[in-house]
């Protein structure tokens, strides 16, 4: 794990090797040319320019740069289909180019499940113009007019015979802009749906998982460069409360038993301690052994009653509310309804934890730095290093380079990659830092806690007359602050936090009277530090509401799936018609449904099942699951036996990467469903390993059936976090059919499954 070998061995490796050369040691250029720096960083290039995405090469391959990092959910390969589908080239030809802040455009962060959608018609617009380009220059050298040209495989043809897109422009630039941004599905200059060979048709197989199955494949953590030391950071134990609480706030350090710790030493800037040393075993037994005294930070309401401590700060006066739907009268609805119910949910803190920690190989210098990290958006953080390190913004360097996932604003965005910068800095070397596994899920960026509050009515037909949702969330703030830069003194961010996102409360129904409320919590020195976590808010607001949905049709006698597609609006959804439908209609047969009320085939004994449906969706996309569960009335663990899915994503570009994000948010969303809640104490989360934050094991996966539904007539929507939207709700209401008992609360824990049975 120490081996290291110049650039020239580790490119003619193929990338196989473990190691990676010290850029900031490596003149590049001509021969007889200045040296260019390696901090060099003079990107993002011009967004409207062919050749900030595309390159192509006289061998005929084609570089393709689309400012989106391979997070796991396979849209690399997505983004290649578009490119190959757009520009007329074989899927093998093409070279999908890492995210480096000195080359790929800036195309914004990897967040969202908007590769596709919001990446996708940038490639598309260049790719369909590099072809306009590519035939006018075949034009010319065949004498022959545009329209008497083909292209296919790399090569224009003609009845005066063919020339290959390497001999037109091979090696050189384009120098052309884009005609314009991709419209849609089939309007030029992009290709007619109808001629697709690619998009929506071929299940090619990812290009990134041979390297990953053979083991040659290079990540984050198995960078090493030349005269590289290792880093661990030294925090509390878990974070506290954001604030005072989630600063280290470090009274005196005893670094005395490092004097037999190999060349162990400390770094350390304001809050920020770190350790680095040659060895990395040196590096984990120095961290564990430097005394650090910390200041107590502020208490805060211990988990038991975390919900309770949001009533008394709105009965304070201190939760400012905010309209964000009201439309007709809900109230006067409510009082003439034949069936109304009401209830309180609620969902606790829950946490990114990725299995492997995350880690980060920084180089920094007096001229300049090069960091590289598993970042999900590289221009975001080459300006946050800027102001961590001083230094010139086209002197920052930010290389992607794929580490253990992240869903969403987990430490792997920015922490991690900033922590190994004012190491290295500090250190005068470069470091490779990783976190320890209580660094990871202990200064996490949480997911926000939700109470809501929820009514809702409908007539004697079982038509929806009124939706009335109030949520009280803690504030999204950590894509702007973390631990490394609250450490090392930079300002707390207080100002402009999100609050409660309320998307999927009732927007999936016709309903005439709605009034949606988000409540904002004071974080400050109450509450941990959060952030975004794969489907922002959906899964909690969908618990919430699609529970209360199948209240509502169980107090009218109504089987749940049929009340639903009932009430599914046929309003226009994402300049599209009919997709709850689609979804609701395609899971319900995928799982043979067969219609009755629930809760109305109760069973005896300690073993009961049951069956649940809810829809919800993220991104623009909209999503059913099915659940098929067991309940052992005795242990109160919840088995989730089967789960049925179907999913509208518009026009699905590459199939078997939808395939691969539907089954997997189908098994993370069943685990945070069941198992995952940040617990805490007095003052610091507890939250520090697999036993105190526990995660679905292999055993414990759900049998996962899934179908897409195509829709050519909508552009592209997100594929990577739909799902984790109804799946909770699924498993509740089946729970409900199993047992005739709510339970209200998530995760819904073995022991919370034995309090509301008895």
């Amino acid at each position: 794990m120490s081996r290291t070998l110049s650039r020239r061995s580790f490119l003619a490796a193929g990338g196989a090797l473990v190691v990676w050369p010290s850029l900031a040691r490596v003149a590049t250029g001509p021969a007889g040319a200045a040296p260019v720096s390696p901090f060099a960083s003079s990107g993002p290039p011009d967004p409207a320019q062919v050749d900030s995405y595309l390159a192509v090469h006289a061998d005929g391959t084609v570089s393709v740069k689309t400012g989106r990092v391979e997070l796991g959910q396979g849209s690399s390969t997505g983004l290649l289909i578009l490119a190959a589908e757009e520009l007329d080239v074989e899927l093998g030809s093409l070279i999908f180019v890492r995210h480096d802040t000195n080359v790929t455009p800036d195309s914004s962060g990897t967040i969202g499940s908007s590769s596709i959608a919001a990446a996708g018609p940038m490639l598309r617009s260049a790719a369909a113009t590099a072809r306009q380009a590519l035939l006018a220059l075949a034009s010319a050298r065949l004498g022959v007019p545009v329209g008497s040209l083909t292209t296919a495989a790399g090569v224009v043809s003609s009845p005066a015979g063919s020339v290959s897109y390497a001999e037109l422009v091979g090696g050189r630039l384009f120098s052309v802009p884009m005609a314009q941004v991709y419209l849609g599905p089939g309007v030029a200059p992009s290709k007619p749906v109808a001629d697709y060979r690619l998009v929506g048709i071929a299940d090619v197989p990812r290009i990134d998982i041979p390297a990953k199955v053979t083991g040659t494949y290079t990540y984050v953590h198995n960078l090493r460069v030349p005269g590289m030391l290792h880093g661990r950071v030294v925090r509390p134990l878990g974070q506290g409360a954001y604030g005072a609480g989630s600063a280290a706030g470090v009274v005196s350090i005893d670094d005395s038993a490092l004097a037999t710790i190999g060349d162990a030493r400390v770094v350390r800037r304001g809050d920020f301690v770190g350790v680095v040393a040659s060895v990395e075993y040196d590096a984990i037994q120095a961290a564990s052994a430097l005394r650090v005294v910390y200041r107590d930070p502020p208490e805060i309401s211990g988990d038991g009653n975390l919900f309770a401590s949001m009533r008394a700060f709105e009965a304070a006066g201190e939760v400012p509310a905010r309209v964000q739907v009201s439309i007709g009268d809900v109230d006067a609805a409510v009082a003439v309804a034949a069936h109304t119910v009401a209830a309180t949910y609620a969902y606790d803190y829950q946490g990114h934890m990725p299995i492997g920690p995350s880690c980060a190989v920084a180089d920094v210098g007096p001229s300049g730095a090069i960091v590289m990290a598993n970042t999900q958006d590289a221009y975001t953080m080459r300006l946050k290093l800027q102001s961590l390190l001083g230094l010139p913004l086209d002197q920052i360097r930010v290389q992607y380079w794929e580490g253990a996932s992240s869903f969403g604003n987990s430490p792997a965005r920015y922490d991690t990659g900033e922590a190994a910068a004012v190491m290295s800095q500090l250190a005068g070397a470069p470091v490779r830092l990783q976190f320890m596994r209580w660094d990871e899920n202990g200064w996490d960026n949480y997911c926000p806690a939700i109470l809501g509050d929820a009514r809702a009515a409908a007539d004697a037909n079982g038509k929806l007359l009124a939706f009335d949702y109030t949520a009280y969330a803690i504030p999204e703030m950590s894509m702007l602050v973390d631990a490394t830069t609250q450490n090392v003194g930079q300002p707390l961010f207080t100002d402009g936090m999100a609050g409660a996102a309320t998307a999927n409360a009732g927007t999936q129904y016709d309903i005439p009277n709605v009034r949606i409320v988000g409540k904002s919590l004071p974080v400050e020195d109450n509450y941990f530090r959060t952030s975004a976590l794969r489907g922002p808010h959906a899964p909690q607001t969908t618990f919430a509401c699609e529970q209360l949905i199948d209240e509502l049709a169980h107090a009218a006698g109504m089987d749940p799936y049929l009340f639903r597609l009932e009430n599914a609006t046929a309003q226009q959804v994402n300049d599209g018609i009919g997709q709850w439908r689609d979804v609701l209609v395609a899971a319900a047969e995928l799982a043979h449904w067969e219609p009755r009320v629930a809760a109305s085939r109760l069973e005896r004994g300690d073993v009961v099942t049951g069956r649940g449906i809810a829809i919800g969706g993220f991104s623009g996309s909209q999503a059913a699951a099915v659940a098929e569960i067991q309940v052992s009335r005795r242990t109160g663990k919840i088995t989730v036996q089967q789960l049925y899915a179907a999913q509208v994503a518009g026009l699905a570009v590459y199939l078997g990467g939808i395939r691969n994000q539907l089954e997997g948010n189908l098994v993370m969303a069943t685990s945070r469903a069941l198992l995952e809640q940040v617990r805490f104490g007095r003052s610091r989360s507890l939250a520090l390993d697999w036993s105190s934050y526990p995660i679905l094991r292999f055993r414990d996966h759900p049998n996962v059936a899934t179908t897409l539904v195509q829709r050519t007539d909508l552009a592209p929507t997100g594929s990577g976090e739909p799902l984790q939207a109804p799946v909770p709700a699924a498993i509740a209401n089946a729970f409900f059919d199993a047992t005739g008992v709510r339970i209200r609360e998530a995760p819904m824990t073995a022991a919370r499954v034995r309090a509301v049975l008895a």
